[in-house]
């Protein structure tokens, strides 16, 4: 079993606050540590730093976390809680911070957002550059809904990534997981904009083939998992987020199929991050190496 710690940031905000919750009930689940990260820096011109009001700042941050500790223990008892305090820009922070964790979580919005922003910079940026599966939690209080993770599938290499995270979180918390296969037919679309010589039925039977293969490699490490496959024609965007309004959590791939290499998140990781009212796992192509637990 893995036992790196998991890894929380935490700048005292509200988004914050449920995203440590989250944490300390995953690392409870999984039985490791929970190590908080709060990130300090000095928000002025360098030329205006001044030794004691370094300490000020510092010491202010220093509070920040030990307000952390304090909720993870409260939430989690027993837990083995470590506090992480770090000068710099919170995303480098994490990242730098997460060389020896098994999985990041964070708030999809902090203590600099505006209130109608859904998603702030350092949940984009840390998906977006980290080498391990990357949890952000909703600004707003997540639906209670039934013990269902829900995983998106095209085929990609990260999607399969996704599905082994999804069946490995599915078993933590004897959840079930519904693997969803969105795909749409580019004849179907109002004239003058559909595309002429599609075939509407290869098309589908196609994405059916990379859906099959994409799944039954990892549904064959666990088989104690139980899944429920939907297969959509719709753009996967709106599916995914549809999907995923009573479930625990939505689990996609950094990147699905036709993005280009260079591209750190696809479109329809980037619009769920946005619109998916569930915590969403962004899991990268290298996860689909790990072994199931």
């Amino acid at each position: 079993m893995d036992r790196r710690p998991v890894l929380v940031g935490f700048d005292a905000s509200p988004a914050a606050e449920r995203a440590l919750r989250w944490a300390a009930a995953e690392a409870a689940l999984r039985g490791v540590p929970l190590h908080i990260c709060h990130a300090w820096t000095w928000p002025y011109p360098l030329s205006s730093q001044d030794e004691d009001a370094l300490k000020i700042v510092r010491s202010m941050a220093a509070l920040a976390l030990d307000d952390g500790v304090r909720l993870a223990r409260e939430a989690v008892p027993g837990l083995d809680v470590r506090p992480l305090l770090a000068k710099g820009t919170p995303p480098g922070a994490l990242l730098d911070a997460s060389a020896d964790a098994a999985l990041i979580v964070i708030g999809a919005r902090g203590a600099g957002g505006f209130d109608k922003l859904p998603l702030g910079s350092t949940a984009v940026h840390v998906p977006a550059h980290a080498d391990r599966p990357v949890v952000v939690v909703p600004a707003h209080e997540p639906a209670h809904g039934p013990k269902r993770i829900v995983v998106g599938i095209d085929g990609s290499p990260a999607s399969e990534a996704a599905l082994r995270f999804a069946l490995q979180e599915a078993r933590l918390r004897d959840a079930t997981v519904t693997m969803v296969c969105a795909w749409w037919d580019p004849a179907a679309l109002p004239s003058p904009d559909r595309l002429p010589f599609t075939d509407p039925e290869a098309i589908k039977e196609q994405a059916k083939a990379r859906f099959a293969a994409a799944v039954t490699p990892g549904l064959a490490d666990y088989p104690d998992v139980a899944v429920e496959r939907r297969f959509v024609r719709e753009r996967a965007q709106r599916v995914l987020a549809d999907n995923a309004r009573d479930a625990m959590l939505l689990v996609v791939g950094d990147r699905g199929i036709g993005s280009s290499p260079r591209t750190l998140l696809g479109a329809v990781t980037r619009s769920v991050l946005h619109e998916a009212p569930s915590p969403v796992a962004v899991v990268h192509e290298r996860y689909a190496d790990v072994k199931p637990t």
